[in-house]
């Protein structure tokens, strides 16, 4: 007997290169089963999502849901509600020195999954607010190596990589070397690193230069300075060379990590993201970044199609994060789901310089499978 059936969406997994009609089942917390003309009769919880999109449940990958631990911390749950989204990956909000409050207090509780880069500063991001910003990388007497190795390796279920984040406001004058040890630890570990990049120094090629094949650079479509294309809307060479060494590109849309410019030039050539993630916190919760699922429709806006943009938010996700349980709804593989309809009209998308575009579609969320059980629709809000 299945604990849930969802019957006549149109599933749309890119992991399997699946686009079509198709009954899905789950049972035990996993997906079970998915075909067509499956018997209502062999499933306890069904509901029929004819007419609408049935998608492996969304990652975002890059978030800060460290909420009452952090200041620039959102609810998970509410994000969840409104976006759809079954798995967060906090970026960094965490240290070493603060994990175990984390952990207890957030992840344990919470009913989507919540993974995390592990900050290599000690504190996490301790000062982040319209009022008060003190970048976590600024004194380099908050970053030990050895503290970081330790929590992490204590904590592997849940961490998934290092996060360090270097630039004038994240790093002052510190450049690298935050990078620099985060790369260590996570060698040390077998992990990857997620890059932040804000204003110079350091400059983008520099962090480039030292990223290895997997890992991530987010905010990779910012603004100038640091954005991927020159004053001509040319890509820059050290932005190719990259990609054609594997560096993962994440979108982290965030308050100030994403331009249209910078994404116009970039799909005109072909260019897709491989990540799209929201960068979700305090200051941009209420835009311009939202959540996962508005960056989704500001990118379809772009051109990306509906399959492109799932696919950024499943597979390519899973995949940064070294994951074959989620991101898909292959049988055996953890039951999350996400119900999409895309809805007409007219709608207005802004990036983080304010510059505005128009769309007469934008994907919105209709149900969420979390653990094989029906967790939330969207009239349940």
């Amino acid at each position: 007997m299945y604990d849930l059936l969802l019957k006549g969406g149109r599933v749309i997994d890119p992991s399997q290169g699946i686009d079509g009609s198709y009954d899905i089942a789950f049972a035990g917390g996993k997906v079970a089963a998915m075909e067509a003309g499956l018997d209502p009769s062999s499933a306890r919880d069904v509901r029929d999502v004819t007419g609408l999109i049935v998608s492996p449940g969304l990652i975002d990958l890059h978030t800060h849901v460290y909420w009452g631990g952090t200041s620039l911390g959102v609810d998970a749950d509410t994000i969840a509600r409104r976006s759809g989204t079954t798995t967060f990956v906090d970026a960094g909000s965490a240290g070493a020195g603060n994990l175990a409050g984390f952990r207890k207090h957030v992840i344990e509780p919470c009913d989507q999954r919540i993974l995390a880069y592990l900050n290599i500063s000690f504190p996490g991001i301790f000062a982040f607010s319209k009022t008060v910003m003190v970048g976590e990388c600024e004194d380099l007497r908050l970053l030990d190596a050895q503290e970081c190795y330790n929590v992490a390796k204590e904590n592997l279920d849940i961490i998934v990589g290092m996060k360090a984040r270097v630039g004038f406001r994240a790093g002052g004058s510190s450049g690298l070397a935050p990078l620099s040890l985060a790369i260590e630890v996570a060698d040390e570990l077998g992990l990857p690193v997620m890059a932040h990049i804000d204003n110079p120094p350091p400059s983008r090629d520099e962090v480039l230069n030292v990223l290895r094949p997997g890992d991530i650079l987010t905010h990779c479509y910012r603004p100038f300075p640091n954005a991927p294309i020159h004053g001509d809307d040319t890509i820059r060479r050290e932005i190719l060379e990259a990609r054609e060494r594997g560096i993962i590109f994440d979108i982290g849309h965030g308050y100030g990590g994403f331009s249209f410019r910078s994404g116009r030039a970039m799909l005109r050539e072909g260019i897709k993201p491989d990540v799209l993630s929201s960068d979700v916190h305090v200051l941009c919760v209420d835009g311009p970044a939202y959540d996962v699922l508005a960056v989704m429709s500001k990118f379809m806006a772009l051109g990306m199609s509906l399959t492109d943009v799932i696919e950024a938010t499943t597979a390519n996700p899973a995949r940064a994060l070294r994951r074959d349980d989620i991101g898909t709804l292959r049988v055996g593989a953890a039951g999350d789901a996400t119900l999409l309809t895309e809805a007409s009209g007219t709608f207005v998308h802004t990036d983080v310089r304010g510059e505005e575009i128009t769309s007469n579609s934008r994907l919105e969320h209709r149900g969420i499978v979390i653990g094989g059980r029906w967790w939330l629709s969207h009239a349940e809000e």
